[in-house]
């Protein structure tokens, strides 16, 4: 059973920057590959980006290329995001995901994922 707890939410302005946090509770996070998801109020939870095993493969949801960067450090058993030039659409709870099935192939649905933290909510300000 993997623990998963997110951390580095909070309000901040649009064009500001936030760094998430997943810290996870088991050395075999790092044979996992591992998302960010997010989930607005009314809306479906959305891939944000994920990243395999070692990092060596990503993905990013179309709004969020080029301005949000997945990464993880496997001897701390941590996965990050960092979010740069966040616009109020960026407003959301943000969930740390796990799949604890494949370490090289990437899932882009939330069903694909068998672990998950308990958010974190970002909101944005215009």
């Amino acid at each position: 059973q993997v623990q998963l707890v997110e951390s580095g939410g909070g309000l901040v302005q649009a064009g500001g920057s936030l760094r998430l946090s997943c810290a996870a509770s088991e050395g075999t996070f790092s044979n996992y590959v591992m998302g960010w998801f997010r989930q607005a109020p009314g809306k479906e939870r959305e891939l944000v980006a994920t990243i395999t095993w070692n990092g060596g493969r990503t993905y990013y949801a179309d709004s969020v290329k080029g301005r949000f960067t997945i990464s993880r450090d496997n001897a701390k058993n941590t996965l990050y995001l960092q979010m740069n030039s966040l616009k109020p659409e960026d407003t959301a709870a943000y969930y740390c995901a796990a799949d604890s099935r494949h370490s090289r192939v990437v899932g882009t649905t939330p069903g694909n994922y068998d672990y998950w933290g308990q958010g974190t909510q970002v909101t944005v300000s215009s």
